[in-house]
């Protein structure tokens, strides 16, 4: 995945704060010039060129994930990752609000969740 941005003088730490802080990019390039960046470029094509290309990252996850190789599946981990944050910050949907929702469902056992949803 190339983004385009610059993250050399940024903190890198190793823990989910990456995703606060990628979020934070990708939100900052909505309305910037197509031309300057590829966040840009999905963001002005939104929401379907950003959904497209999630869509196609999630198919290349699920490849890797039943082949054998790890560092493949890792790239394309945090391809689907970069693209699912495009889309949030496209629809106008907020990290926090996600966190949020996990934060609820971790109280709860996976199948009492999924009975909650109502099919």
């Amino acid at each position: 995945m190339t983004s385009g941005m610059d993250t050399s003088n940024r903190e890198t730490s190793m823990d989910g704060r990456i995703l606060d802080r990628l979020f934070e990019v990708v939100a900052s390039r909505k309305g910037a010039d197509p031309a300057s960046s590829w966040t840009a470029k999905l963001l002005a094509e939104a929401p379907e060129l950003p959904a497209r290309k999630m869509a196609e990252e999630a198919t290349e996850t699920l490849i890797a994930a039943l082949g054998d190789d790890r560092q493949a599946l890792t790239a394309e981990a945090a391809d689907l990752i970069y693209h699912l944050l495009v889309v949030l910050v496209s629809r106008g949907v907020e990290l926090e609000d996600v966190w949020a929702e996990l934060q609820r469902r971790e109280a709860q056992s996976g199948i009492a969740e999924k009975a909650g949803r109502g099919q």
